[in-house]
């Protein structure tokens, strides 16, 4: 007959064994299965998964997006001069296993430590490239949208991925002369910028201008030309109809001739004329003998 207590024993085993060789990854994480100290699984993905109990042992590692958040940093300008600069960095587990080895673990407090330093001598590189005034201006995005790459080959050794890294802001230094000078080369800046707006709105109405005084004078000449046109149509119709007239009834011609002479001649009403009793101008004015 068995001993109950060796049946006991057994089963309490056997229920332990079950539970040991079981375990969840959630969704948000990743995890890796160790034996004896070493990597034999890596990767694996969310659900319910095996192991052999006693023997292998299960480390879970976050995969969401982590923050790298350090003190600002100071920096030289392509002109030597100081800036500080304030930034953090997005990033998150992209090869658990180098992870795991880099990292003591997969501690994150022992990664952003390591990360940070590649982060910043990344940004000293890329930053003494750049004039303090680029720095100040919308040069930052692109700025940090060159350092992305860089930075990523130095995470590779860590297992890490860098997805995203901004500057928060860029403070300029105490020293009170280097900071006069910055204002000055932005109002210099500022002020080209209006003075080149300026000259172009003045080129711009100028141009405009004289394409209007161009048009208005063809329209002028066209309007001269179409007029003496007219004119030389009317002139002509005239002539026309005064040799109708004449043919018809030269006495009658002659006589319209001089009433129109008569009235160009004393149209202002103070024209003083002294003519000869027989003179051709006063011939239609006949005593009536």
């Amino acid at each position: 007959m068995r001993n109950p207590g060796s049946i006991f024993i057994a089963v309490f085993g056997v229920i332990l064994a079950l539970f040991g060789s079981v375990y969840i990854v959630n969704e948000s994480q990743t995890a890796i299965v160790l034996n004896l100290g070493k990597v034999v699984r890596s990767d694996i993905k969310p659900g319910l998964h095996f192991k052999i109990p006693f023997v292998e042992q299960v480390r879970k590692f976050d995969r969401r997006l982590l923050t790298l958040d350090d003190n600002p940093e100071r920096y030289l300008t392509v002109e030597k001069k100081d800036v500080e600069v304030d930034f953090f960095v997005k990033w998150r587990i992209k090869d658990v296993t180098a992870y795991y080895r880099a990292t003591s673990g997969g501690n994150e407090e022992a990664a952003a430590q390591r990360l940070t330093p590649i982060v910043k001598n990344t940004l000293r590189n890329d930053i003494n490239q750049f004039t303090l005034q680029k720095l100040v201006s919308d040069e930052r995005t692109e700025l940090a949208r060159r350092l992305l790459k860089p930075i990523n080959v130095g995470a590779a050794t860590l297992g890490i991925e860098v997805v995203d890294i901004r500057i928060k802001r860029i403070n300029f230094p105490k020293d009170a002369k280097i900071r006069e000078e910055v204002l000055n080369r932005m109002r210099s800046e500022r002020k080209q910028v209006a003075n080149a707006l300026k000259a172009e709105g003045f080129a711009e109405s100028e141009r405009i201008r004289a394409e209007a005084e161009r048009e208005s004078l063809v329209i002028l000449a066209d309007a001269q030309r179409e007029a003496q046109k007219v004119r030389g149509e009317g002139d002509g119709q005239v002539a026309l109809i005064s040799a109708t007239a004449y043919g018809q009834d030269a006495e009658f011609y002659a006589f319209y001739r001089s009433l129109e002479a008569y009235k160009a001649t004393m149209a202002d009403g103070k024209t003083t004329m002294v003519l000869d009793p027989d003179s051709e101008f006063l011939k239609y004015f006949g005593t009536g003998d």
